[in-house]
């Protein structure tokens, strides 16, 4: 049917679609003027070629900053005003290393015995007539109520302050909560201040590995065991922390005429003797020097031990030849017995982090001290009055010595009657200057502490007001079971710092 309509209008619409906004539409043609005779080549071809994209527009540049003279507005940023004054050399590390001892704001606890000689003299003989069946002097240690084991006592001013001058307390105890300072009696405590004493008796040197899970309370055992020493007149040579010798932070010197080369550490040195003079003045000052030395400075005949320490202490290049001079004269016949301390013991266990000349590894054990803590430990150096060598380990920071954990399986195998474990054929991180020196020493393993002895710990830290729960035989067995059978470090943290 024809349209009504004409082609032309058709072919003109009013909005017109341009191939631009559609290019697929197909404009159509007008009939009147687009008729081309057959055959003729002037006609318009469709294709299907895509179009082609248009030149981008380019982006004009930007102009040239404003002319040399001319005035821009600058806003500065105002300089860091330091308002508080630097810390000085030292400062930090003191603050970091800081020990609270006291309390203020804790109660203080009325009925605390303080620990003295005549104490000590009670738990070993309490412990005694238990083993022997007698009903004397405290047979009731062991479990009874009138016996010390489970029993917090207290430390004397004088005690505190030898212990504090040895660095026998560390940041990670807790002492700053409490009134005073405080130590729990344990089964390990009674036995070993029995051993203690009869090696005063026999003068035996005692070679000691305190050894034990992460929180058991080694550190504090061995602060125990200088208590002990300090009460008794004893003296205490402590070494805090064996890293700190091994791992490169003081300086060192070959000690000539040594082979193998000794590597003295004078700074470290001259700290020590510091340590010991302060701790045991009472003892030193009544010592005098017996023997002749050739030392490096002039030293009066007959001054007493306390001033030669203190002449070490004052001057680090002669420290060490004091040093030695001050030991022969600890080990001559007629001075009190000597116990000397180190913690963290694997670091000892390895090659230290200084170097030689030829920029080779010093072994741990080619340093002076270290060779001098480690002769006496491994028992080829003795302590002719008697006394005790005790090391203890560290499961927090310490690296992993192997020979270490082979030489305390076998030391306690040896002390069971077991059969003994041998190495593993095929580790290699065995040392073999580690194994010659753990050959002869005994281990005492801290375990958990028993349900009597974490109650003790409890009412004590009722007593404190720093435990405000009802102690009794259900929560006792709540925070012990919590704390893996008694770790003395876990009942502590679940009881005094977590917070339900």
């Amino acid at each position: 049917m024809a349209s009504s309509h004409c082609w032309k209008c058709l072919s003109r619409p009013t909005n017109p679609i341009t191939s631009s906004s559609s290019p697929l539409v197909i404009r159509l043609a007008n009939p009147t003027s687009t008729t081309i005779a057959a055959g003729g080549s002037h006609a318009a071809k469709f294709s299907t070629t895509a179009r082609q994209a248009a030149v981008p527009t380019k982006t004009p540049k930007m102009l040239a900053g404003k002319s040399k003279g001319a005035k821009t507005l600058r806003i500065k940023k105002k300089a860091f005003v330091k308002t508080g004054k630097p810390p000085a050399s030292g400062e930090r590390k003191a603050l970091r290393k800081r020990i609270v001892l006291s309390n203020t704001n804790a109660l203080e606890v009325r009925d605390l015995r303080d620990l003295d000689g005549k104490m000590v003299d009670e738990m070993v003989a309490g412990r005694d007539g238990e083993a022997q069946g007698l009903g004397t002097l405290a047979a009731a240690v062991i479990g009874g109520d009138a016996g010390l084991v489970g029993k917090v006592v207290g430390l004397r001013g004088a005690t505190v302050d030898s212990l504090r001058a040895v660095d026998a307390f560390k940041t990670t105890q807790g002492w700053g909560i409490f009134r005073r300072p405080a130590l729990l009696v344990r089964e390990e405590t009674v036995e070993l201040n029995r051993r203690l004493l009869d090696a005063e008796m026999k003068k035996e040197t005692i070679r000691l590995v305190l050894e034990g899970d992460k929180g058991t309370g080694k550190s504090l055992m061995m602060l125990s065991a200088m208590a002990t020493a300090f009460v008794k007149g004893w003296v205490v040579l402590n070494i805090p922390e064996a890293q700190e010798i091994t791992n490169a932070v003081t300086d060192y010197a070959a000690i000539p005429g040594t082979t193998p080369t000794l590597y003295s550490q004078n700074t470290y040195t001259a700290n020590l003797l510091n340590q010991i003079g302060k701790a045991n003045s009472i003892i030193l000052a009544d010592l005098t020097m017996s023997k002749e030395y050739s030392l490096p400075t002039t030293v009066p005949s007959g001054i007493s031990l306390f001033r030669l320490c203190e002449l070490g202490a004052r001057d680090p290049d002669i420290a060490w030849p004091i040093f030695q001079a001050l030991w022969s004269e600890l080990t001559l016949e007629g001075r009190p017995p000597i116990v000397m301390c180190l913690d963290s013991l694997s670091f000892a266990m390895q090659k230290s982090l200084y170097r030689a000349p030829d920029f080779s590894t010093i072994h741990s054990h080619d340093l002076a001290i270290m060779k001098h803590f480690i002769n006496h430990l491994s028992g080829s150096a003795v302590l002719p009055n008697g006394g005790a060598v005790l090391a203890a380990t560290n499961k927090s920071h310490a690296p992993i010595s192997k020979s270490l954990n082979l030489a305390i399986k076998q030391a306690e195998d040896r002390q069971a009657g077991r059969e003994i474990t041998q190495r593993d054929p095929f580790e290699k991180n065995y040392d073999s200057r580690a194994d010659a020196a753990l050959t002869s020493f005994e281990v005492l393993r801290l375990k958990g502490l028993s349900k009597t002895e974490a109650r003790g710990l409890m009412e004590y830290w009722a007593k404190s007001g720093v435990l405000r729960c009802k102690v009794d035989e259900e929560s006792v067995t709540e925070k012990w079971a919590l704390a893996g059978n008694g770790i003395v470090g876990e009942i502590q943290r679940t009881a005094l710092w977590m917070r339900m």
